[in-house]
């Protein structure tokens, strides 16, 4: 909850930002304006009547899921923007005698300046991105004296309590991103319909992952002579948990940058 607060309030703090600035170019732009009228200079327009709209809102899809957006004008060549995403997949599988549940849930606000070199259309835009709870979780329930593999080591799941495992994956919560685009949610122009594009990616650095087990595992299957059983607690077992922890934050490392592709639909105020 406390992470939820801490997000909220800096994209808030964002939102802020935007449009005080937007409102203060605004003002400056009027400003000038009505200095312009009172020497009686025509030699240029600050601004064009068809050119008076300065906030947008749109929706958009993206490698981070469905989303909604707002942005507004902070200067000629420069417009800010924050917005919000969702996606979520869950599913439910069995290997080798094992059920497996997934889930993955990225519900990430992010906040962008955009900036447009020959205010036109292309624009390059640094910005973050901001995770909110779990991205990735995971469980899977072991069948009485099956067996699976910890950190090296064969375990056979005890009959009596089955070992049941979890585990998630993490970002960092707040993470730099980088994007070039095409496409203007607050066009310089009187159209007031966008249709942005944006391609870049999200530093999130090196996933962690989190693992737990509970139940009880044993050394051999049922029936064997040699075989004994211990609750997970024990430090040994949760040596091979940390252990098969260490593998799946190697596996998972490659995703330290996160692609970013979004197509959207913007209308102009």
């Amino acid at each position: 909850m406390k992470g939820i607060v801490r997000h909220f309030v800096v994209v808030m703090a964002c939102m802020g930002v935007m449009f005080s600035s937007a409102y203060a170019d605004s003002a400056a732009s009027n400003s000038q304006s009505n200095s312009q009228s009172a020497f009686g200079s025509s030699s240029g327009k600050i601004e064009s009547a068809g050119d008076s709209g300065r906030f947008g809102v749109g929706v958009k899809t993206s490698f981070l899921g469905v989303g909604a957006e707002i942005g507004a004008r902070v200067t000629h060549r420069s417009n800010a923007r924050v917005g919000f995403n969702i996606l979520g997949y869950s599913r439910n599988l069995s290997k080798d005698g094992i059920n497996y549940g997934g889930h993955l849930s990225f519900r990430t606000f992010e906040a962008h300046y955009d900036f447009f070199p020959r205010a036109g259309n292309f624009h390059i835009s640094p910005g973050v991105l901001a995770y909110i709870g779990n991205p990735v979780t995971a469980n899977a329930v072991v069948p009485g004296d099956q067996s699976f593999s910890l950190g090296g080591q064969t375990y056979y799941s005890d009959p009596s309590a089955p070992a049941t495992a979890s585990g998630r994956v993490n970002f960092n919560q707040v993470s730099p991103t980088a994007t070039i685009g095409w496409g203007n949610l607050v066009r310089r122009s009187s159209k007031h319909i966008s249709i942005p594009v944006e391609l870049g990616a999200a530093f999130q650095g090196s996933p962690k992952s989190t693992l737990n087990l509970a139940g009880n595992v044993c050394n051999a299957p049922s029936g064997s002579l040699i075989r004994s059983c211990t609750s997970t607690s024990n430090s040994t077992v949760q040596s091979n948990v940390v252990a098969e922890q260490g593998k799946i934050n190697k596996s998972v490392s490659p995703f330290k940058v996160y692609p970013i592709i979004s197509v959207g639909f913007g209308y102009k105020f």
